[in-house]
């Protein structure tokens, strides 16, 4: 039986590698984006005949209107103001207002449409940052309910994210799933329009995450390299598509209604490591060489998931490498980089 999925924030960095993935595997996809990130962008998913897109903004509840005339059994609420570190500052108090006002509108509607039985599921695209204050690693899926709220105002809200999936479930039993994608990578990231201009030794940090912007500032020649901090930060890189594949697992199991998943792979890298990892591709013939730079507020330390339940319920592993994907983005920020 063919499903359709509606895709809130679907020309997005992470919307657009879940449109993909759904699309290859015979779903009919409706997107709505309103290019508030990185302008109007073209994305491999565009031009698919099981692809419709509608310009839209989700803070605003007209949105509503441009979707009455279609019908899909799913909604994927991904559409959110997100960023990197220097983005949690900039946008303190648009991170929370902005993503709030998206956020009930996309429960709103489908409340609305669930009351109709025109909706099976909606799947909440959280973030790692809800485990920003936790002390436990790997970090499992119930500590949720064990460690402190987030300080950011971003890891705040999408805690509370979550909470209005249990909210609508337990007023209007709408059933959900809840996604924490760990620190995703690929290509497709583009300078965003609103991203803090600030300066990491003599380039100008434009774009959103780690990854992206060591690989610039290697492809631009700095040196010695500037990273954030000590380089100590421990993370969990994860490829877009398998991020995708899993959001997908969990769509389309009829047995985790309700259920969170950490979507991360089990292999942890330090920041300096990653640093060294890229320089070594960039420049395999010059020393590797780093100066630290004050690190941010909330640039946590360890961001380390436990991944167990995803695969024993799921049955989701990470498969692509973190030196697979950083050839993936490197190859694709040498055509598409801006000068």
């Amino acid at each position: 039986m063919q499903r359709n999925v509606l895709v809130t924030g679907s020309q997005g960095f992470i919307g657009s590698y879940v449109c993909g993935e759904l699309l290859e595997n015979g779903y009919d996809v409706v997107g709505i984006d309103n290019f508030s990130k990185y302008g109007l962008v073209v994305r491999s998913h565009d031009k698919h005949e099981n692809f419709k897109l509608i310009e839209a903004d989700c803070s605003d509840k007209s949105f509503f209107k441009k979707l009455e005339s279609l019908k899909f059994d799913y909604i994927i609420a991904g559409a959110a103001m997100i960023g990197g570190i220097s983005y949690f500052h900039k946008y303190a108090y648009d991170l929370l207002a902005t993503n709030e006002r998206i956020i009930a509108n996309t429960f709103d509607f489908a409340i609305e449409r669930f009351k109709k039985n025109e909706l099976k599921k909606i799947l909440v695209l959280s973030s790692s940052m809800v485990f920003e204050n936790t002390v436990n690693w790997p970090t499992s899926e119930s500590e949720i309910t064990e460690c402190p709220p987030p300080l950011s105002t971003y890891g705040f809200q999408k805690l509370s994210c979550e909470y209005f999936a249990k909210g609508a479930w337990e007023q209007y039993t709408v059933p959900y799933n809840i996604l924490r994608p760990f620190n995703c990578i690929g290509v497709g990231e583009e300078e965003a329009l609103g991203e803090h201009e600030i300066k990491s030794g003599n380039i100008k940090l434009t774009l959103s995450h780690v990854v992206p912007d060591l690989i610039n500032k290697c492809l631009k020649g700095q040196d010695p390299l500037h990273i954030l901090g000590s380089g100590d930060q421990i993370r969990h890189y994860t490829n877009g598509k398998d991020i995708a594949r899993g959001i997908r697992m969990c769509l389309e199991n009829d047995n985790v209604v309700n259920e969170d998943f950490n979507l991360s792979s089990s292999v942890s890298t330090t920041v300096l490591e990653l640093a060294e990892t890229i320089w070594k591709k960039i420049n395999p013939d010059k020393p590797f060489r780093f100066i630290s730079d004050p690190p941010y507020a909330y640039d946590v330390e360890k961001r380390v998931p436990s991944v167990s339940k995803a695969k024993e319920i799921l049955g989701f592993e990470a498969k692509i490498s973190l030196d697979e994907s950083l050839d993936e983005v490197i190859s694709w920020m040498k055509i598409n980089m801006k000068n």
